[in-house]
């Protein structure tokens, strides 16, 4: 829970953030009344809030159909007793009401009115808070509009999330944002669903609220320009879209299945269970632990704050895979962040560190890397527009989504080293590499140790 609330007037707005998939959700409580905007998977932390001021959920709010994490708001309506409101667009799966332009709630003594906001998706809307004054005093944006940034507009261009172009959806987000968010009063409140290091925008801000006049001000999306100059600024320079995003679309218009149930039906396996071959092993130890020894075929990918971003870039939605950790509570910390994204169904199962473990990964010679870079075949697995500074003459730039598919274009001639920009992905990237490459062919993993190395444009 972000430690902001907020008051406006006989209104409480409470924040909940969680930083591993940079997703802001919203309570608004007016008396003995709340609504819930865009929930995240676990719904709990909704309860609490709602029996800690004595109150009762009346709504659930969706902005429109995540496609970074899966939403709790079937399970809340199933729950409290709760609405589901939506736009009309999403064609939902499960029972709620249309919340499109000029609809509203009421909330206590305040009002919630629907605009609709295509753009990012083409049935977003955000919602107007409305005080008892009639005064427009917050606005919910959703991925419409970001703290300096807008949402991207590329995610429905799959024909399994309805095929919408980039440049249709784009030319929508800059109507949506010129006649219905920028129109409002200056100091109307923004609240997004996004903050840092979110994949639905490329340059949100580290502040997780502000206001419609500071975004005018200061937000690149918002200054004047041409619709036409605004789809390319907008379309250039996205980040890469993790293998899971058309997956929780879907999931998200049907409504998912109970937080704490799913996690209960994750088979626990014994630590020297059989695991089925060809079945993707995910070994979510440190980097150094997983060197010393680990499952043959295994990949690294650690614990950490993202964890569950690049578990649904690495791994597909339909992909069974093994969980391993080293500790009951860690095992079921990873088990909980691959159900944020819709992932706890593909886990085969979960199991502590096994006692044998007979593969190892060779420690790299930092100086030897440092002074004779050409004995080895680099590949940087960062994402292009980082790599567009890279750190190495002639490196292979292989993005690690796109690793486990390309691993086979790595030459072999020469021992290879993988390196990103802090260490993390480079231990999920070593991993991927070694298990595909023959087994001669010594793959190491920089790590960390990158930080030591500067990019080569710095020499210019």
């Amino acid at each position: 829970m972000s430690p902001l609330p907020s008051s406006t007037g006989s209104v409480q707005i409470q924040q909940f953030y969680d930083k591993g998939l940079a997703h802001a959700s919203y309570a608004i409580r007016s008396g003995r009344q709340v609504a819930i905007i865009d929930p995240a998977r676990d719904p709990q932390q909704y309860y609490d809030f709602a029996d800690e001021h004595d109150a009762t959920i009346i709504a659930i709010i969706e902005t429109h159909p995540h496609a970074d994490f899966v939403s709790s708001h079937l399970e809340i309506a199933q729950e409290t007793g709760a609405t589901i409101y939506v736009s009309k667009l999403v064609k939902a799966g499960y029972p709620h009401q249309s919340f499109d332009d000029g609809q509203r709630i009421s909330l206590g003594t305040v009002e919630l009115h629907a605009i609709n906001t295509p753009g990012h998706s083409p049935d977003s809307i955000s919602i107007l808070l409305i005080d008892d004054l009639g005064q427009t005093r917050a606005v919910f944006t959703g991925d419409t509009l970001f703290v300096g940034d807008v949402g991207r507009p590329d995610l429905r261009e799959s024909d399994i999330v309805g095929g919408h172009s980039r440049e249709a959806l784009a030319a929508q987000l800059y109507q949506s944002t010129r006649l219905k968010l920028m129109t409002l009063p200056a100091t109307t409140k923004v609240y997004p669903a996004h903050g840092p290091g979110s994949l639905c925008g490329k340059t949100t801000s580290t502040d997780l609220d502000s206001t419609i006049g500071k975004e005018i001000k200061t937000n690149y999306a918002l200054q004047p320009m041409s619709e036409e100059e605004f789809i390319q600024v907008l379309l250039e320079d996205q980040p890469f879209m993790p293998k899971y995003f058309g997956h929780d679309v879907v999931l998200n218009k049907q409504g998912a299945l109970p937080f704490e149930d799913s996690i209960r039906a994750v088979p626990r396996l014994q630590p020297d269970a059989t695991l089925t071959p060809g079945v993707v092993v995910i070994d979510t130890r440190p980097a150094a632990e997983f060197r010393k020894g680990h499952v043959p075929g295994a990949i690294n990918l650690m614990d950490g704050g993202k964890f569950e971003t690049w578990l649904g870039s690495i791994v597909g939605p339909t992909e069974p895979f093994y969980l391993i950790a080293d500790s009951q509570i860690a095992v079921d910390t990873v088990i909980r962040k691959a159900a944020k994204i819709g992932y706890e169904g593909n886990i085969k199962g979960a199991l502590l560190t096994p006692r044998e473990l007979p593969a190892t990964s060779p420690a790299v010679e930092v100086e030897h890397v440092r002074h004779q870079p050409h004995d080895f075949t680099i590949v940087d697995i960062r994402n292009y527009a980082e790599a567009k500074q890279p750190v190495f003459e002639n490196a292979l730039v292989i993005p690690l989504p796109e690793l486990r598919e390309r691993a086979h274009e790595i030459p072999t001639d020469k021992p290879v080293l993988i390196h990103c920009a802090g260490g993390y992905r480079s231990a999920a990237g070593s991993s991927i590499v070694q298990a595909a490459l023959p087994a001669e062919v010594p793959v190491y993993d920089l790590g960390e140790a990158i930080a030591t190395f500067q990019p080569q444009s710095a020499h210019a």
